[in-house]
C-alpha cells in the first residue's frame, strides 16, 4: 500500500485527488495539508510513502516545504513538486531540495497517479522536455571541475556508459536501444550507479555529472 500526503490550499483539488486516489487498490491518502508549515508537520508525524506538494501554497511554498521535509531526521518521504507554471528556477529549486519528481498540474489524473508509483519505486519522473531544457541549462552554466570525483573509479565502463546517457535525459528505453539490451539490465545498471555514487534517483544523477564536469563543459 502506497501512503499519500496531499498538500495544496486548493480543497478542490485535494478532494479531487483524494477521490481519485480511493479509486485505486494500492493507494491510501493518509493526509492533506493546506499550507507548506502543515505539510511538513503532517509528513514527520504520519510519515507517508510520497508527499505531493503545490509550489504555491501560503506559510511555507512548496519547495521549501520540500527541503523541510526531505532533510528531517530518518525521513523516507519521497515528494512530488507539482505547479502550474512551467518554470526552470521551480524546477532546479526542487531538485536542489531533494524532490524526486516536478509535474505540472495540467497532467492527467491517472498519469499523476503513474508518478506517485514511480516515486514511491524510488526512481524520479520529471517530463523529458523539462528535464533536456535543465540539462542545457546546465551545460551551459557549471564550469567543469579540474578532476574527477573519486567515487567514479567504482563504476565499470558500461555503468559509466549508461551514466553520461542518462546525464543526456535519456529514458531507460532509449538507453537500452542505444545499447542493445533489455530494460530490466539498464534499470540494474541505474540502480547499481546511484548505490556506487551514494545519489538519491536518476535525476540527481543528471545533477552530478553536470557538477562534476562529466558531460556538457569539456
Amino acid at each position: 500500500m502506497i501512503r499519500v500526503l496531499l498538500a495544496d490550499d486548493h480543497a478542490m483539488f485535494r478532494s479531487g485527488m483524494r477521490a481519485v486516489l480511493d479509486t485505486q487498490a494500492d493507494f491510501e491518502c493518509v493526509g492533506e495539508a493546506a499550507d507548506g508549515r502543515e505539510a511538513v508537520t503532517q509528513a514527520a508525524a504520519l510519515r507517508p510513502d510520497v508527499a505531493v506538494l503545490d509550489v504555491r501554497m501560503p506559510k511555507l511554498d512548496g519547495l521549501a516545504a520540500t527541503e523541510a521535509i526531505m532533510s528531517a531526521p530518518g525521513n523516507d518521504t519521497r515528494v512530488l513538486v507539482l505547479t502550474t507554471y512551467d518554470s526552470d528556477e521551480y524546477v532546479y529549486r526542487a531538485l536542489r531540495a531533494g524532490a524526486s519528481g516536478f509535474l505540472l498540474k495540467s497532467l492527467a489524473p491517472e498519469e499523476l497517479v503513474s508518478a506517485m508509483r514511480v516515486a514511491a519505486r524510488g526512481d524520479a519522473l520529471i517530463d523529458p522536455t523539462v528535464t533536456r531544457r535543465l540539462v542545457s541549462t546546465f551545460a551551459t552554466s557549471i564550469e567543469p571541475v579540474a578532476a574527477e570525483p573519486a567515487e567514479l573509479e567504482r563504476l565499470t565502463s558500461r555503468e559509466r556508459e549508461v551514466l553520461m546517457l542518462v546525464a543526456d535525459a535519456s529514458s531507460n528505453a532509449e538507453i537500452a536501444v542505444r545499447l542493445h539490451v533489455g530494460e530490466e539490465t539498464v534499470k540494474t545498471h541505474v540502480s547499481r550507479i546511484l548505490a556506487k555514487l551514494g545519489l538519491r534517483d536518476r535525476v540527481h544523477a543528471v545533477v552530478y555529472a553536470y557538477r562534476n564536469g562529466l558531460v556538457g563543459g569539456r
